[in-house]
């Protein structure tokens, strides 16, 4: 064995490397890339038909295959009737090429399983908001559930960038701007996930979410710190505390360097520093971008020699680059056959991890597919309720029960404005113009009509996007005959420029889309109290209409449950406990901004220019409320240890509510700077009204760590400031702790999870 494929992973049986050893070239490499079936006009990729000619499943599949790429979510497709087309063809790997080998089938998977029918769950940035890890795990043993039923093997998601720029278009994708909330979220996806056999596959390693100006595929130039102590986080978190079996390479580059063919990240951080023994896989077409988009290629063989060698094991969707170009390229002596094994062997050893190589499909295919159970339907609607975020509130919500409500607005009566850029609906059905939604998804009017005991009554005013402002005269009619005016704004999620939010749907302001904000400012100049209700994708420089609005609702995509959840939250039938996982942003011209910013990169007398945001991360209020008190720090903290903190909460007002305890940290002074604020811990917990309970967080030192002027990751002795309060923003009980010790280089093997205890 060559020192490539030895490096190829502990986890490579006996049975692989025997495997390899039979294998032509031309088998080795069908099994390192996918296939995908592409119709005219289903432009679900980016750049997607750029490539080499298109070639036929059974051209291509002659010596097998290693992945079927969206066999359910390419287009809409019977479940049952795909599932025996999928089995009939995985037979055919079995008893028609000369190894017998299966593909593994993957699929999207970000807001659930991305095919027609499947239930469709609220997207990642309201998993953020409802800070509620255990929930998302329950969504992804569904959505894993779901999957493995139909035969799919590995999922491609979740996405752990971690937001650093509102303007982006991905921001719908993503779970939070805080590494720890992303990772803790993450990671339980994962979990959840793989708990059903279904490999999950973690987006984008790394860097894709600090592109400049917030635009897709944009230079990234972060530095080493902000990669380690911000954007690696997640991924770590999910690699060892999840055991993720796959990661997927980012499209970007990192000073120059394209993460695709960047070994020392993909191979020397990843797998010799972290442990992972997956399988990496390209972005789709992430591969040929080498060549066509970085030019650090000559050709497409030079980009499969560059992939592998850094550590890009499987080329998805197709073999642009992994087949004729790369055999090429081995035959001509330019590139060494034992990349290509090493390749191989980890691709085999996750079809042997998933029982692939001893599959036969005999069985039948499934017949009677229920992918919007009644249990799809619970999880779905729990985490839209606990993902959506009151912002204010003048005592206008509840709605009164009698009251005449006015709904207004683009996104009221419109299905899509419950769905991320991600979802079945938005990324595929959009190419297929009157075709069934496929799944019962009541619109946020809809829901409100069946739930609001008064008159309810509905005007458009104005579409999510364009410059026609004639229906404004009849919104503000409308809002003058009613007691309330609930406005339902926002966004469209879709692809490529086609909507205002979602992959390539970036933004050089955020304001919101179209003449949105001449309808609000219509509607308010009435003088009938207004509700804001915004189902976006991403968070809007709204600071004017919070100052002026009777209350304002933050909705993140959420979901096919999400109508009946705003409805709830409306009516009070629903209390709200989400929480901002965002910064609500004031300007477009204060972004990139984050609220790990160091003490200059907020508000002072050096600049003109304010950053504050108009809410921060972690608002959100209740129809109930809460005090914080008792704050108490374990004597004992030290760098290698932590620390433990324990406070009180209590809920004081009248009806029952779910707080989420937020603790922060500080570091005072350290050898670089650090951030005024930090989440050190949270979690989320339901009182009854009048109860308290001791919350404890053991916080490890990993969640204390920096990378200091050597490139450690370290903890530091000194002051620690601690506080807890209902935002970054406020320290409703705060304290000083002195962490003892030496300085404490962390490593992989530290814990990273802050423990919690309710005493």
């Amino acid at each position: 064995m060559t020192e490539l494929e030895l490096s190829a992973g502990p986890r490579v049986s006996d049975r692989v490397r025997d495997l390899l050893s039979r294998m032509t070239l031309e088998e080795k490499l069908a099994q390192i890339v996918g296939f995908w079936e592409k119709s005219e006009g289903e432009a679900v990729a980016p750049l997607q038909g750029e490539f080499e000619e298109e070639r036929g499943l059974d051209d291509v599949t002659r010596d097998g295959l290693g992945h079927l790429t969206r066999v359910y979510g390419t287009r809409p497709v019977d479940a049952a009737e795909r599932a025996r087309w999928l089995w009939d063809k995985q037979r055919w790997f079995v008893t028609g090429t000369r190894l017998g080998i299966p593909a593994l089938v993957h699929e999207e998977c970000l807001t659930g399983l991305s095919a027609w029918g499947a239930a469709t769950f609220p997207t990642p940035l309201a998993w953020g908001a409802s800070f509620d890890p255990d929930l998302v795990t329950r969504m992804g043993e569904l959505i894993g559930g779901s999957m493995r039923t139909l035969g799919i093997h590995q999922g491609l998601a979740p996405v752990l960038d971690v937001i650093r720029d509102p303007r982006w278009g991905r921001v719908d994708e993503c779970i939070a701007e805080d590494p720890y909330l992303v990772g803790t979220l993450g990671t339980s996806y994962v979990r959840g996930l793989q708990s059903t056999g279904v490999h999950a596959t973690l987006k984008h390693f790394v860097g894709y979410s600090a592109s400049r100006s917030g635009r897709n595929f944009a230079p990234v130039h972060a530095g080493a710190r902000e990669l380690a102590d911000v954007l690696l986080v997640p991924f770590e978190m999910a690699v060892r505390d999840g055991g993720v079996r796959s990661v997927m390479s980012s499209y970007n580059e990192i000073d120059g360097v394209p993460v695709a063919a960047d070994p020392s990240l993909l191979t020397g951080l990843l797998r010799d520093r972290w442990g992972f023994d997956g399988t990496v896989v390209a972005d789709y077409f992430g591969v040929a971008f080498l060549q066509l988009l970085h030019h650090t290629a000559r050709d497409l063989g030079d980009a499969a020699a560059q992939a592998l060698t850094a550590g890009v094991d499987i080329e998805l969707p197709t073999g642009d680059a992994y087949l004729g170009p790369l055999a090429a390229a081995v035959r001509a002596g330019t590139v060494d056959e034992a990349l290509v094994d090493r390749a191989v062997l980890r691709a085999l050893a996750q079809k042997e991890e998933l029982g692939l190589l001893d599959a036969t499909f005999e069985d039948a295919p499934p017949t009677d597919v229920d992918l919007d159970s009644p249990a799809h339907r619970e999880v779905a609607a729990l985490l839209a309720e606990r993902s959506l975020v009151l912002l204010s509130n003048d005592g206008t919500l509840p709605l009164a029960p009698e009251a005449r409500v006015a709904v207004i607005g683009p996104n009221a009566d419109r299905v899509a404005a419950l769905f991320g850029c991600y979802s079945f609906l938005n990324h595929v059905l959009a190419h297929h113009p009157g075709t069934p939604v496929g799944i019962e998804t009541p619109t946020v009017l809809e829901a409100l009509q069946r739930e609001h005991g008064g008159e309810v009554t509905f005007t458009q005013g104005c579409a999510v996007d364009d410059d026609d402002r004639s229906g404004l005269d009849a919104a503000a009619a409308a809002a003058s005959a009613a007691d309330v005016a609930v406005l339902v704004v926002g966004d469209h999620a879709a692809l490529f420029g086609r909507g205002t939010v979602g992959e390539g749907c970036d933004r050089d302001d955020l304001e919101l889309p179209g003449v949105q904000r001449a309808l609000v400012e219509a509607v308010l100049a009435t003088g009938t109290p207004v509700v804001l209700v915004m189902l976006t994708g991403r968070p809007y420089a709204v600071d004017w209409a919070l100052a002026r609005c009777a209350a304002a609702v933050q909705a993140f995509f959420p979901g096919e449950e999400g109508g009946p959840a705003v409805a709830g939250v409306l009516t009070g039938r629903v209390n709200p406990s989400g929480r901002l996982p965002i910064s609500m942003p004031r300007s477009a011209g204060a972004q990139p901004y984050s609220y790990l910013h160091p003490a200059l990169g907020g508000d002072g007398d050096v600049t003109n220019l304010s950053t504050v945001p108009a809410l921060p991360f972690g608002h959100g209020l209740s129809y109930t409320s809460f005090t914080r008190t008792n704050l108490r720090v374990a004597g004992g903290a030290s760098t290698s240890s932590g620390l433990t903190v324990t406070v009180t909460v209590t809920n004081t007002g009248g009806r029952a509510g779910a707080d989420v305890v937020q603790v922060y940290g500080r570091d005072v002074v350290a050898s670089v700077t650090r951030p005024v604020a930090q989440l050190l811990g949270y979690h989320r917990i339901e009182l009854a009204a009048g109860q308290s309970a001791e919350v404890e967080l053991a916080v490890p030192a990993a969640r204390l760590a920096f990378t200091d002027r050597s490139g450690r990751r370290v903890v530091e002795p000194g002051e620690l400031q601690v506080w807890v309060g209902p935002s970054c923003a406020q320290r409703e009980v705060e304290t000083t702790v002195e962490l003892t010790g030496g300085t404490y280089a962390v490593t992989p093997d530290d814990p990273r999870w802050s423990g919690v205890t309710v005493l």
